[in-house]
């Protein structure tokens, strides 16, 4: 497994076993989205990054959901089947790792703000370190664990919120949940650790105390950016660092030559591609595996869902959606219309209104539109059908079979007139 630690050995452990009550959701803590992707893949593609030998997640509450979350992930998963702390997660571990010599770096699957330097820099720092760990500064260090130190500055362990004096709940140096241990002193120390505190649980932050009373020295590495380490809890925290992950997204796509025209009105997710000089209206979501080519113009108020293909020179107006379709260079979506499960050739205008019918009650079916037709506004073309290429459908038609190529397609009931007609008043 390649990576950014090309030269060390390495394994990587993260933790998604907790209940993530506060989220009060039937759906495991970790897979709830965060710009189309569950936050704990955010967490899983850094550790990809970073080269490890071997990566395990440690499941327990609603294990099989987790497990199937996951399943195009090379991971390794380890059940923790009763919830009694971090340091009793870690512990399961072990047998997973009974030949291993080297680092373990420990995270959390409710982090997905970490960045692959300060990761790669923490891991850095660890070299021929017994324990090194993240911290970081924050002005309000509610819920987190004390970094606590003595006046040379040296780390002499870690209090929890639940645990912490009110002089130690004054320190704004925190523990971020995020360590690199030397394997053997890990799970040596991991042993000695009790559920002496008010939760009754094992706290893996209780191996520093640990390591510090055998005199071997902790190191520390700070993240400059407090938000890489914000643990996500409610839907509240969620709603927080989807923003944040939404917001850079939207600045590598400026940076890489698209225009969003109102960033603050337009959601694009992670998993979507964007060609150069396409222009982005707002009010536009863009929802998970979609690719937009170059010199488009989406929106405004478009939704593009996922499994959707724009080819460069495409224009999709405002309230439009498209869902599963391709749609093929130069063609033209008008606005309030709606394409699904469609395949859409080059240079077709598809007008204003336009509905592809593609669901009729038990299954969804495909339309094809081939290059060159032009199908006119308020239209509904029924599927299964195609309409051949350089076709025409008469504005307000309701296409129920295949259209030849070079054809004209209408379908309209005869128009009725009443002269001098007036409407009756109703009767009191």
């Amino acid at each position: 497994m390649g990576g950014l630690i090309k030269d060390k050995n390495l394994a990587l452990v993260i933790l998604a076993a907790g209940e993530g009550t506060r989220m009060k959701s039937k759906l495991p803590k970790v897979l709830h989205p965060l710009a189309g992707m569950p936050m704990i893949k955010y967490v899983l593609d850094i550790a990809l990054a970073l080269g490890a030998k071997k990566i395990l997640v440690v499941v327990g509450h609603q294990a099989d959901k987790v497990k199937q979350g996951l399943s195009d992930y090379p991971v390794e998963f380890v059940l923790q089947a009763k919830q009694l702390g971090t340091g009793d997660a870690v512990k399961r571990v072990k047998p997973y790792l009974t030949d291993f010599e080297g680092s373990v770096l420990v995270l959390n699957g409710d982090t997905p703000l970490i960045t692959l330097k300060t990761l790669a820099g923490l891991v850095s720092r660890h070299e021929h370190c017994p324990l090194t760990m993240l911290t970081t500064i924050l002005d309000n260090p509610y819920g987190y664990g004390r970094i606590i130190r003595d006046s040379y500055g040296n780390v002499r362990g870690i209090v929890e919120e639940k645990d912490a004096s009110s002089e130690q709940k004054l320190v704004q140096e925190i523990c971020s949940g995020i360590y690199c241990f030397e394997s053997k002193i890990l799970f040596e120390s991991l042993e000695e650790i009790t559920p002496n505190n008010v939760q009754k649980e094992y706290y893996l932050t209780d191996v520093i105390g640990i390591c510090r009373g055998k005199g071997l020295p902790i190191h520390t590495h700070s993240a400059t950016d407090p938000l890489e380490v914000l643990g996500i809890n409610d839907r509240v925290q969620l709603a927080e660092a989807s923003r944040l992950i939404r917001q850079h997204i939207l600045t590598e796509w400026m940076l890489n030559g698209v225009t969003i025209v109102d960033p603050l009105t337009t959601c694009i997710d992670r998993q979507v591609n964007i060609g150069c000089d396409t222009v982005i209206y707002p009010h536009t979501v863009i929802e998970g595996e979609c690719t937009i080519g170059e010199d488009c113009h989406i929106g405004p108020f478009a939704r593009i869902r996922p499994g959707t293909e724009i080819k460069a020179g495409t224009r999709i107006g405002n309230f439009v959606e498209v869902k599963k379709s391709s749609i093929g260079p130069n063609s033209k979506v008008s606005h309030l219309t709606y394409l699904g499960d469609a395949t859409v050739g080059k240079g077709v205008n598809i007008g204003a209104g336009t509905i592809t019918c593609n669901y009729d009650g038990e299954k969804k079916h495909q339309t094809v539109i081939e290059d060159g037709v032009f199908v006119g506004s308020g239209s509904q073309l029924i599927a299964p059908l195609t309409v051949g290429e350089h076709a025409y459908v008469g504005a307000g038609s309701t296409i129920t079979r295949d259209v030849s190529p070079h054809s004209l397609a209408l379908s309209r009931p005869h128009q009725t007139e009443k002269p001098n007609w007036v409407k009756r008043k109703k009767k009191k």
